[in-house]
Order: structure tokens, then C-alpha cells, then sequence
């Protein structure tokens, strides 16, 4: 299910997406500003932004802005307003797309229909999430809340590889022919190097996952569902 984040505080507009984007059967997350929509897309994994220009806190240009800084996602900006300069500083702060209110539920979902094309955002295809730690394939990236991490290139798919099969017991020969490949001739000794430096890095950043030594077998990236 494709995830969608909704900013407005009005109310009846927020509603009225909801129920119209649930029924094209996306999951509807609700911000009625821009810091609560900061905090959503710190937690949910969006696909999309549809934003209001005016919201209390901070407006929707200054979070178009702040979305275009931490997230690869497209935004769609709300307006009341039809002037060209509003259509102008909404390009100029990272709008992918323009709606001007009152519209209809239907032109949304086109656009939003378009963007995710454009966008070609399938999160499963390249992004495992696990607590508050987001790896993403593609851009070779991981979150921890708010902090970006980039890790040596086989550190990041060793890292990825545990946590898209969580709680899976691996062996070190397997673990050496999926990240280093089969005509890999070092030690596999590499692999206990890779996991002593993945542990440091995380055991201080995030609770949710540990990577365990599974005794005599290899290891295993296992959850924490508390």
C-alpha cells in the first residue's frame, strides 16, 4: 500500500482527501502543519506530500523546502490563491506540482497517479525499514531518525541484506557469496570485521535491531518488537 502525507489545517479539506485517496486505496497519513507533517515523514515511510501553502507553524513553501531536503519524494502544494508569483515561489521551494482550491478529489489522484510514475517510487523494491532506521537501496543511504549515515559500499549491503531478511540465521560462506561474491578468495574472517563495525556504528544510534552471533552457525539481525 502506497503511503500518501496530506498537510492542511483545515480540516474539511483534510477529511475530504482522506476519505477520496483510502478509497483509491492509499494510506492516508494527516499533518494539520508543517512541523506535525516533519514528524510523520520521520516515522512513515511517504511516497508522496500534498501540502497547503497556508498552515500555521510553518507554511508550506518552508516545508516543500524542508521535504526537499530529507526526503525523495514528490510534493503537490494546495493554494487558494491563482497568482502567478504564488505559482512562482511554489516552484522556486521544490513543488513537483501546483493544485489551486476549490479542485476536484479526482484531478488529485491524476496528479498524484502522474508524480508517483515520474517518481517511479515502489519504496519495496529498494527501501527496508526497520524501528527508526531506513535503508534505501537507492541512493545507497540509511536514516536513523533524523541523521543520514553513509557506509563503506559493503558495509551498506551487508547491513542491507540482514535487515531485508530479519531474523534469518545466515552463515559466513553465505554471507561472503551474497556481498562479496563467489570468486571471493579472502578470509572469511571479512565478515566478522564488517559486523564488529556495523555493531559500533548502531548499537549507539538505535535499539530496535541487534545484530546476534549465532554460535557454531553465523549470524542473525534480529528485531526488537517491544
Amino acid at each position: 500500500m502506497t503511503n500518501i502525507l496530506i498537510a492542511d489545517d483545515d480540516i474539511l479539506v483534510l477529511n475530504l482527501i482522506d476519505i477520496h485517496l483510502t478509497e483509491q486505496g492509499y494510506k492516508v497519513f494527516k499533518a494539520y502543519n508543517g512541523i506535525e507533517a516533519l514528524e510523520i515523514l520521520n516515522k512513515e515511510l511517504c511516497s508522496l506530500a500534498v501540502v497547503d501553502v497556508m498552515m500555521p507553524f510553518m507554511d508550506g513553501y518552508t516545508l516543500t523546502k524542508e521535504i526537499r531536503n530529507q526526503f525523495n519524494i514528490p510534493v503537490i502544494l494546495l493554494t487558494a490563491k491563482n497568482q502567478i508569483e504564488d505559482k512562482e515561489r511554489g516552484f522556486h521551494a521544490g513543488t513537483d506540482d501546483y493544485l489551486v482550491k476549490p479542485f476536484e478529489p479526482k484531478e488529485l489522484s491524476f496528479r498524484i497517479k502522474a508524480l508517483l510514475r515520474r517518481y517511479d517510487n515502489n519504496p519495496d523494491e529498494y527501501i527496508v525499514r526497520i524501528g527508526n532506521t531506513i535503508i534505501n537501496k537507492k541512493s545507497y543511504e540509511v536514516k536513523v531518525g533524523k541523521r543520514t549515515i553513509l557506509l563503506p559500499l559493503k558495509e551498506f549491503e551487508l547491513l542491507y541484506f540482514l535487515m531485508s531478511k530479519p531474523m534469518q540465521v545466515f552463515s559466513r560462506d553465505h554471507l561472503i557469496d551474497q556481498i562479496w561474491g563467489m570468486d571471493y578468495e579472502g578470509d572469511e574472517r571479512t565478515v566478522d570485521v564488517h559486523i564488529k563495525r556495523l555493531r559500533e556504528r548502531f548499537s549507539k544510534l538505535t535499539d530496535h535491531f541487534q545484530i546476534k552471533t549465532v554460535r557454531g552457525v553465523g549470524y542473525s539481525l534480529e528485531v526488537n518488537r517491544e
